[in-house]
């Protein structure tokens, strides 16, 4: 099995606070176990999240 991050784990990993990581789990932005009164993140969950905040370089040319 793969290791589980706690939220804390989470919020240093990003750089943001605990609370952030718990309004994100709330809101459906990052999908967490709820185990007893604690909050898991699977490896591939934070993956997911970092993928979809992914953005375009303002600089970059658009197409057309």
């Amino acid at each position: 099995m793969n290791r589980l991050y706690t939220v804390q784990e989470v919020s240093e990993i990003l750089s943001v606070g605990y609370r952030k990581v718990l309004d994100l789990i709330a809101l459906g932005k990052l999908s967490a176990f709820k185990i007893g009164i604690k909050y898991l993140i699977a490896p591939h969950e934070l993956e997911k999240f970092l993928q979809s905040c992914k953005t375009k370089s303002f600089w970059q040319k658009v197409s057309k």
